[in-house]
């Protein structure tokens, strides 16, 4: 059961992250993986992770840059569950990932997180794009 959760856990915040980078990715038309957005995922509706969906279904296509955008995100989403896994666990395990259902339950805890993953959440934040997504 506790690998479960674990695994659950992981998940969580890997969506999370994903969904925070793609909403970068997706806002920043002079990044890596504005061309592969435009030519692979032209008709998809940005939110709730559809454009990382969209990029990860073409991975092998996408350009060299974006390529790496993408594997910076996957290192990236490691680094976040490792500072964050308990907190997702603790305050977020009823949650369902998808759609920034996790990353908005991380904001709602947000004086109650971590320092770990309060420090790490602040790393996501500063890049360029979407903040993390409000209450809906």
């Amino acid at each position: 059961m506790k690998d479960v959760m674990r695994w659950f856990v992981f998940v969580a915040v890997f969506v999370c992250v994903a969904w925070l980078v793609a909403t970068n990715v997706y806002a920043q038309a002079a990044r890596p993986c504005a061309e592969d957005v435009e030519k692979f995922c032209k008709g998809v509706q940005p939110g709730g992770g559809r454009i990382a969906e969209c990029l990860k279904q073409h991975e092998n296509e996408l350009s060299g840059p974006c390529k790496q955008k993408m594997q910076e995100a996957r290192e990236r989403a490691k680094e976040v569950h490792q500072a964050c896994a308990d907190d997702v666990q603790k305050f977020c395990g009823d949650v369902t990932p998808g759609k920034g259902r996790v990353a908005r339950c991380l904001k709602e805890h947000a004086n109650q997180l971590s320092p770990e993953c309060k420090k790490e959440l602040e790393e996501v934040k500063k890049r360029p794009g979407k903040p993390l997504p409000e209450k809906q």
